[in-house]
């Protein structure tokens, strides 16, 4: 009864104050490592990995995600034969036996693509025009890879595969394996961010939650979402007539009562809460810091194309680079608008100009700082599109489409593997999701093979227990 008692106190506690930083902390469980009951907040949050496998070439990732997606035929992988081919029947030899979404049992014409290419910068690239920044800017600095395949033709598991190496709810997202193994280097934000944007074109494809989730790892590595507009965190500001230090006092008291039931309990999630209600007190203050893009200089705004604040892709991108720059070891930002079943002519063009500016001013922001070369940039989206039509518009595919990376050691302006003649399947140097995520841990200083968390009796790994390789041509 006692305890009982002792437990439904400290609850009531919590309810009483009406401030709602209590809620906040235990809602957006940020990424701080370590599970003692004391936490060392004067020093950076260390991972597992001390000393890390091996030398790290890069520090952080920005994680540019299209959800719905991402066209490759439109975007990235030029195919005259598909052109040629336009309105004809795809050779059975081709199709027969692959799995296919929404176009089973109906006729697979050939599909030609919809906007034309040309080689840019001195290495040569082939890129679409419809993105006019990015090519004309960046073809140099981007290392393209043609020949991605994955295991889920379908949004909601292929985005699970691409974030957490498996089709299973429920396990960590990349960003969380990073804080497990890395720790986070920022004291008062969270170490894996992530943010969504929304355009007018294609179908909104919805982004859930899990996709950033900690899985079976401690709830401290999990990421935080921030928003576009408005408070970026609910409820990081004091509420009215509650001064800073009247909030440390409270903090201060919730944090003993943590503390109380974390020795009679030796809960591990209550030692995150601990640290987590200190991180989320500083960020009363870093928070507004970070949003406040005033002090940026006009070039920057023109660079972006945006003044900040106002929830587009490009004003995501200025926030990166600004978490980037205080420390956030892994941020991703999701654009929704590339699902494009219908109208993919104008809908590919539409989205990409959604995208376009915003993505070469962060890797033209990031190269002026200094900082490309160990931060990495990825580009892509959970699957690709059909070389057969669906009307005007393509079908999800799975079998062979496009990512690209920059920086943090990868090869610039370089192209490797590719599709068939038809962009159907991934056919040269084939590369899976679980090597692009080998190889991303490895430039971070982590050897996929050894790097595992202890659950249900197994040692589980981001990469699975499949096959999989450093793509070490990619690699500087």
């Amino acid at each position: 009864m006692n305890h009982n008692a002792d437990i439904i106190g400290r609850r009531t506690f919590l309810q009483r104050p009406g401030i709602s930083l209590g809620s906040m902390a235990l809602g957006s469980l940020f990424a701080r490592s370590g599970l003692s009951m004391e936490p060392d907040l004067k020093s950076t949050s260390k991972g597992i990995l001390n000393p890390l496998h091996f030398q790290p070439k890069a520090k952080r990732i920005i994680w540019l995600y299209m959800a719905g997606g991402m066209t490759h035929l439109e975007t990235f992988d030029h195919k005259p034969k598909l052109a040629e081919m336009h309105g004809q029947p795809m050779p059975e030899s081709v199709t027969k036996g692959q799995q296919i979404a929404q176009l089973q049992g109906q006729k697979l014409n050939c599909f030609a693509p919809q906007h034309a290419f040309k080689q840019w910068g001195q290495s040569g690239q082939s890129i679409s025009e419809i993105w006019p920044n990015l090519a004309s800017k960046c073809a140099d600095d981007m290392c393209i890879v043609r020949s991605l395949h994955t295991d889920a033709i379908n949004h909601d598991p292929a985005h699970t595969f691409m974030n957490t190496g498996s089709m299973i709810n429920g396990r960590p997202a990349m960003g969380s394996w990073l804080l497990y193994g890395l720790g986070a280097e920022s004291e008062n934000l969270p170490g894996f961010v992530v943010m969504v944007s929304t355009g007018k074109y294609g179908q909104k494809q919805p982004i859930a939650a899990r996709q950033w989730h900690s899985g079976f790892l401690p709830g401290q590595y999990q990421g935080v979402e921030f928003r576009g507009t408005g408070d970026p965190v609910l409820y990081v500001g004091n509420p009215k007539g509650v001064s800073t230090s009247q909030q440390r006092e409270v903090v201060d008291a919730i944090q003993s009562l943590n503390g109380l039931a974390e020795k009679r309990l030796d809960d591990p999630e209550i030692a995150t809460r601990i640290r987590q209600y200190e991180l989320a007190f500083r960020m009363q203050s870093s928070v507004p810091e970070l949003m406040d893009v005033a002090e940026e200089p006009q070039h920057v705004f023109d660079l972006y194309g945006t003044k900040g604040g106002d929830g587009s892709f490009a004003s995501n991108c200025l926030l990166a680079r600004r978490l980037a720059e205080r420390g956030v070891r892994f941020i991703q930002l999701y654009h929704r608008d590339w699902d494009h079943h219908g109208a993919v002519k104008d809908h590919s063009a539409g989205t990409a100009k959604e995208v376009d500016q915003g993505v070469a001013a962060l890797i033209t922001d990031l190269k002026q700082r200094d900082m490309l070369k160990d931060t990495i940039i990825v580009f892509g989206s959970e699957f690709g599109r059909t070389p057969m039509a669906q009307g005007d518009g393509r079908d999800h595919h799975l079998a062979g489409f496009t990512m690209w990376f920059a920086g943090g050691g990868f090869k610039p302006g370089f192209s490797y593997g590719a599709t068939d003649e038809f962009g159907y399947h991934a056919v040269d140097n084939v590369v899976s999701v679980h090597d692009i995520h080998a190889t991303l841990l490895h430039q971070l200083g982590i050897d996929y093979q050894r790097f595992s968390f202890k659950f249900q009796g197994l040692d589980s790994r981001l990469t699975g227990v499949e096959p999989c390789r450093v793509v070490n041509e990619l690699l500087m």
